[in-house]
């Protein structure tokens, strides 16, 4: 008798989490088993039906197992606050008014207090700092005025001390942005200044090292005006680290990510091979190399920075690329690029946000722009999706003719696998698997005792 995997009920099984795959007898084909990603918009915020438009940022989860992020405009207003469940069900925290702060462009930080913390880019002209509580309650800690900085494209990243970091595109000595260390109770203090030559006009949120130190990336400046990677302590030290010169990418506006390596790994917006962007490698030596370029098909000018997977992979969104309006990608650290969905326009567009991993092992995120069309004509101001990915499954059999299945590129890190010999039967738990690298495999020596054999992935 034959054995072959099935994976005919995987899309059924999508929005259960589940993935079904089927050993039938004692001889098991190899084969690889690998059900698409699938791509589900969770909000569709309408110009005319919401305060909130344009979330440009990531979201952040929070202690509560929901999601809190900013959107840049409004209504009556020019930005909010907003919480959203991993069901799609959105409350307005809190809007900016100009006095309070105005455009938000980047996500929240968690605090040690749970509250969250962020930036707007602009007040009056030159952006605010600001706490808000999971009830609602804004507070601004900090003004920018020019001289100690203006315009905070990025987040805030806490350090070892409490207080919490950050950079502004703009303003300083010489206009060409600063690092700046705020305190939970307000004190805002101008810690280095970029000048051009050690990079200018910085956009990234900071990225905490396990030295202490902070590292980032300026848009442009440097040797060759492409932008540059460098370092800076908490007492304000900076170092020009790398340079881009075009060739290894240009303009990196994106917070840099920890890899499994101990590197850091990010994007540039734009230059590499074609133009479209490069991911990239960078160590505290600062080497910085190429990991793989982006060329339209697999997406194209990523402005988000990475997120990084219990596989050792990376995911990440492009701004351009799919069907020209965005995409979702996974990249290796080998550079082997994977376009996992694409945006169409009406379920998104422009996706500049960093993917956040939620408690039940999807990725979430916003796009800045598309959703709902109306009469033909695209009224959405932005959405929040959900992107299921999931593993594949390479099944073989032993010389004992024992089925063993090996499970690869998940991106949560945990699974049950449970067994049943008839689908009408109730289902035993056969293994728990924990992932190592996004790779562990199981095998079921009592499947020679029966004649059909279902087995199937249970998230934790």
């Amino acid at each position: 008798m034959k054995t072959y995997a099935d994976n005919r009920l995987s899309d059924i099984t999508f929005e259960m989490k589940q993935l079904f795959i089927a050993f039938i007898s004692a001889i098991f084909l190899a084969g690889s088993l690998e059900a698409q990603p699938k791509l589900t918009m969770l909000v569709n915020f309408v110009a005319w039906e919401t305060d909130e438009m344009n979330p440009y940022a990531g979201l952040t989860l929070g202690t509560d197992g929901n999601f809190y992020g900013t959107t840049t405009d409004g209504n009556d207003n020019v930005g909010t606050v907003f919480r959203v469940t991993t069901g799609g069900a959105v409350t307005t925290l809190a809007t900016f008014h100009y006095t309070n702060g105005a455009n938000p462009f980047a996500g929240l930080t968690l605090g040690n207090d749970s509250s969250f913390y962020g930036t707007t880019f602009n007040y009056g002209s030159v952006g605010t700092v600001f706490r808000v509580t999971t009830n609602g309650n804004l507070i601004t800690l900090a003004y920018f005025y020019g001289t100690n900085g203006a315009n905070p494209y990025g987040g805030v990243t806490l350090g070892n001390d409490g207080s919490f970091y950050g950079t502004t595109e703009y303003g300083g000595l010489s206009g060409n942005g600063t690092v700046f260390q705020v305190t939970t109770n307000g004190t805002l203090s101008t810690l280095a200044n970029f000048d051009g030559t050690n990079g200018a006009f910085p956009m990234a949120t900071l990225a905490r090292g396990d030295d202490g130190n902070f590292y980032g990336t300026t848009s442009e400046g440097g040797a060759f005006g492409d932008g540059t990677a460098f370092q800076v302590t908490p007492t304000g030290t900076l170092s020009l680290l790398a340079n881009f010169d075009g060739t290894n990418g240009t303009y990196p506006v994106a917070a840099l990510a920890r890899g499994n390596d101990g590197c850091f790994y990010g994007t540039a917006a734009y230059g590499g091979i074609g133009g479209f962007g490069t991911v990239f490698q960078f160590n505290t030596n600062g080497i910085l190399t190429t990991v793989a370029d982006f060329d339209g098909t697999n997406g194209a000018f990523p402005m988000a920075a990475l997120t990084l997977g219990s596989d050792g992979c990376f995911y990440g969104t492009t701004d351009g690329g799919g069907y020209n309006n965005g995409s979702v990608f996974r990249v290796s650290t080998s550079g082997e690029i994977t376009s996992l969905a694409s945006f169409s326009g009406t379920n998104g567009s422009e996706p500049t946000s960093t993917l956040a991993l939620g408690p039940d092992g999807n990725f979430y995120g916003t796009t800045g722009q598309g959703g709902a069309a109306y009469n033909g004509l695209n009224v959405g101001v932005g959405t929040v999706f959900k992107l299921v990915v999931p593993p594949t499954i390479n099944a073989f059999a032993l010389s004992n003719n024992v089925p063993e299945a090996s499970i690869s590129g998940l991106a949560r890190p945990s699974v049950q696998i449970q067994a049943t010999s008839n689908l009408l039967s109730a289902w035993t738990v056969l293994t728990n698997l924990s992932f190592s690298n996004g790779a562990n495999q199981f095998s079921d020596p009592a499947a020679s005792n029966f004649s059909t054999r279902f087995y199937r992935l249970m998230v934790q």
